[in-house]
């Protein structure tokens, strides 16, 4: 767990950032700009990511409105066990997944998105491809109930088996997946979602790119205590060039980052 000296050290960058972001881009009203280049956002002096309060918050530039337009980006939407999404969530799809693929469509930006990244991957030799991705709600409750059955037929009481299964299956609107901003990514060169897609060149091109795509690592090292999910490094996330840049800059997992523009929308101090 990280200490809240560490944590408070990035949510004061993720906020000079996202002030940074809204000034350069003159105003809080993102367009999707998937053909622009990423803002490059300048290196900030130390001293320069928080002006201590005389009560010891720190002070942010980033008003509440400016916190929530970016809440309310449907890009940045957070899908978890904890903020699961209805099954009458609009999503308009687009096929962008490999012949192999399970689930071939993201939402339509994001599906736009994957395919001009993936071209440009091909064109450094690096093949990318996505194999999982939009999931409708009632298609993931199927999974969790097959696996739930699977653990009643094992002889585990209910409760057990749904615990069980939950933990290979997530509920049905608790997965990024319902959500068609979610891509499972895999290569020639190792076509299991595992761990050991990180030591393929498609993850370090991925690692290196995938940010001016509007994609972020969604479960990265070292942040199951807050995602509650294990590292995965074939799931990436769609949030929009500019929330990407924004999110990998702070070093903030993308629920960490949520909870410090609620924070900043509520009006709350965020102290250090």
């Amino acid at each position: 767990m990280r200490s809240s000296h560490h944590r408070n050290h990035h949510a004061r960058r993720l906020l000079c950032l996202t002030a940074l972001l809204c000034f350069a881009a003159g105003g809080t009203a993102y367009a999707c700009t998937r053909k622009a280049a990423v803002p490059q956002l300048p290196e900030l002096p130390a001293e320069s990511l928080a002006q201590p309060a005389e009560n010891g918050a720190q002070q942010s530039p980033l008003t509440a409105a400016q916190a929530q337009a970016l809440l309310d980006d449907p890009r940045m939407i957070l899908v978890n066990r904890t903020h699961p999404i209805t099954e009458d969530y609009p999503v308009e799809t687009k096929e962008c997944g490999s012949a192999t693929a399970i689930n071939k469509t993201l939402q339509t930006e994001a599906a736009e998105a994957f395919l001009s990244m993936q071209a440009a991957a091909a064109k450094d030799g690096v093949d990318v491809r996505m194999q999982s991705g939009y999931r409708s709600v009632s298609y993931q409750k199927k999974l969790y109930d097959n696996k739930t059955q699977y653990y009643r037929d094992k002889g585990l009481s209910e409760a057990a088996a749904r615990e069980k299964a939950a933990a290979i299956v997530n509920p049905p609107g608790c997965s990024e997946h319902n959500c068609g901003l979610a891509a499972d990514l895999n290569s020639p060169e190792h076509t299991d979602l595992t761990e050991g897609f990180e030591n393929t060149e498609a993850f370090r091109w991925l690692s290196a790119h995938a940010v001016e795509y509007g994609f972020i690592l969604r479960y990265p090292k070292n942040a199951e205590a807050v995602t509650e999910i294990t590292y995965e490094p074939w799931h990436w996330r769609y949030v929009g060039p500019e929330n990407a840049a924004l999110i990998q800059q702070s070093g903030l997992c993308f629920e960490d980052a949520v909870a410090v523009l609620q924070k900043l929308a509520a009006g709350e101090k965020i102290t250090g």
